[in-house]
């Protein structure tokens, strides 16, 4: 993280220009290849595809953002579905006032539950984001899926979860659990500018996620292609056709895909 100036703000005139810089090189260390782990994402998300799978990707608090990115936008792969703990208030008999607060994301206990509302195939696999990677719901979602027999593919910050107690009863952080661990890059505490007395702004890990989200998409579409596959892809919703293309598409997974507002 970088320092501050005799005025509290951060070091040089262009706090901004810092910022950028942060990024960009984060962003381009993830774009090198080989890059062993998300290439063997890649691998595995392309096998469960052409085996009739869905991407399952969970995320909590802004990692839900992750999610997002994977599942339901144009230009995303359509057997996607997000899941996320309102799920429990949507499709359950939750009451909304559980959704209040962090509580319903650091205790795993309603992950069975959760689980339990999702259409999940053999060849299903999870996509799942923390930058923690410490909080129990999170633990206990790659827990159960592995359990089930799925593959799980980790996005979280190395640094910052080595430097955490894990809050999951088992003692256990996702990275442990996961088959594959795609690191974030973000810094401890996510923050990247000191301002003043260790206070820091400028976060960076939905960035980095929503590109490591995007760098998945793209060479799982490459993958199809050589296997001799069209990848099933959305269209915009708001280009001619787009519905019509998506729903035919949607239409082959059933009730195994969730799109919700």
């Amino acid at each position: 993280m970088g320092g501050a100036n005799e005025q509290g703000g951060p070091i040089g005139t262009d706090a901004t220009t810092m910022f950028l810089g942060e990024v960009v090189s984060r962003l381009e260390r993830l774009a090198e290849r080989p890059n062993p782990s998300i290439d063997a994402a890649v691998t595995l998300i392309a096998d469960a595809v052409l085996a009739g799978g869905v991407v399952q990707a969970f995320g909590t608090g802004h990692s839900e953002a992750f999610a997002m990115e994977i599942a339901g936008r144009a230009g995303g792969l359509i057997p996607t579905n997000r899941i996320a703990l309102r799920d429990v208030v949507l499709y359950g008999g939750r009451d909304a006032s559980e959704l209040v607060g962090a509580t319903m994301e650091r205790d795993g206990s309603v992950i069975g539950e959760l689980l339990g509302g999702v259409q999940l195939h053999p060849a299903d696999v999870f996509l799942i984001a923390s930058n923690s990677g410490v909080n129990g719901s999170i633990v206990e979602m790659a827990l159960l899926a592995k359990r089930q027999g799925h593959h799980v593919v980790a996005i979280t910050s190395c640094e910052h979860t080595t430097a955490v107690d894990p809050k999951h009863s088992s003692g256990q952080r996702l990275s442990d659990v996961a088959d594959v661990v795609v690191d974030n890059l973000a810094p401890y505490g996510d923050t990247t500018l000191d301002v003043q007395g260790g206070i820091g702004v400028g976060a960076v890990s939905s960035m980095t996620a929503a590109f490591i989200a995007q760098l998945l998409t793209i060479r799982v579409a490459e993958r199809l292609i050589v296997a001799g596959e069209t990848p099933p892809v959305y269209l915009s919703a708001n280009i001619p056709g787009g519905d019509e293309h998506n729903h035919a598409l949607e239409d082959r997974y059933g009730g195994r895909i969730r799109r919700s507002a």
